[in-house]
């Protein structure tokens, strides 16, 4: 990691936790603090905070080791075993995403990985269906979501199981759209040391399939990455470094889009969120030092196995049967 990115995470990290210290101090000095799940604990106020810490600390080297988006993991995870109302989850679920996506956003475009014309339209139009997907999450009530939400990651591991990576599709030509649209580039391979030139197809298809993604995004808070990729390297066709970059610097519009309906509704609370983005960052740093060290299909099925079990528990609690 370089010098800036050092001190880039270190400034972040230190803003985040002078507001979770203000944050705490507030919480004390208040003579009636409120539980943001609407539950009486029996724990003290700073407990679920330092548990919450640790655990998306966890959460954030495991994200990385597997290969998928922290929000994946946070939303359910939380959702499902601690006792945070769910709109509370889903608007820490956006803003952990948001986060992840800021700090490397900006060195993924300096690379040239991260392509602006292709991520545009989808940004227009993921960003807009996150809007409304956060005001029917907002609107449902935590059961209703916790089915849906339940059935959804269930749905995510079946995706994540079946689609292969195809690091260069074969496009053969360009289709109309993103032709009228210049979406095409060249970016440089390491790895080869040669640059490699790309373009995409089935524009359409690809952009009407962002609509639910948006959707799904901001309704869930589950960020959107595990979906953006496959879409873009598997039926748009841009390849995968490509596709992950742009995907990266895509939760930025997103999940930005989303997480202010939760702020307005006053769903955003800085005891659960700030831990929650603490944590993140720190295990993805972790993780990212201890990735070369791993077996990635190992942590893979781990990641996968969690999200069963999250999964379950979002569908059981929903629907009564786990509460």
């Amino acid at each position: 990691m370089s010098k800036k990115s050092t001190l880039f995470f270190t400034i972040v990290l230190m803003i985040l936790m002078a507001i979770f210290v203000v944050g705490m101090v507030q919480a004390a000095t208040d003579p009636a603090p409120t539980n943001p799940g609407g539950a009486d604990s029996s724990m003290p106020w700073w407990a679920w905070p330092l548990i919450l810490l640790v655990v998306t600390f966890v959460m954030g080297i495991l994200a990385v080791l597997g290969g998928v988006g922290g929000a994946v993991l946070y939303t359910p995870i939380i959702g499902g075993f601690f006792p945070f109302g769910m709109d509370f989850v889903r608007g820490a679920g956006l803003l952990v995403a948001l986060a992840g996506s800021l700090a490397a956003g900006p060195g993924l475009l300096k690379k040239g990985l991260a392509d602006l014309r292709l991520a545009i339209p989808v940004a227009l139009i993921a960003s807009t269906t996150a809007v409304m997907g956060a005001m029917v999450g907002l609107a449902l009530s935590d059961a209703i979501i916790s089915t849906a939400m339940g059935i959804a990651i269930l749905a995510i591991v079946v995706i994540m199981l079946l689609a292969k990576k195809s690091e260069y599709p074969d496009v053969q030509k360009a289709d109309k759209l993103s032709t009228v649209l210049r979406i095409s580039g060249i970016y440089h391979e390491p790895s080869s040391g040669k640059d490699v030139d790309w373009k995409i197809h089935r524009t359409i298809p690809g952009l009407l399939l962002f609509v639910g993604i948006g959707f799904m995004a901001g309704m869930f808070g589950l960020g959107a990455g595990w979906a953006n990729v496959p879409v873009l390297n598997l039926v748009m066709g841009a390849p995968l470094k490509v596709s992950v970059a742009t995907s990266k610097f895509l939760l930025a519009t997103t999940d930005t889009s989303a997480a202010w309906m939760y702020l307005n509704a006053g769903a955003v609370i800085p005891m659960i969120v700030v831990p929650s983005i603490i944590g993140i960052m720190l295990g993805s740093l972790v993780g990212v030092k201890i990735l070369t060290r791993t077996k990635p299909s190992a942590v893979r099925i781990i990641v996968l196995v969690m999200l069963v079990f999250a999964g379950l528990r979002a569908l059981l609690k929903g629907t009564g049967v786990w509460k």
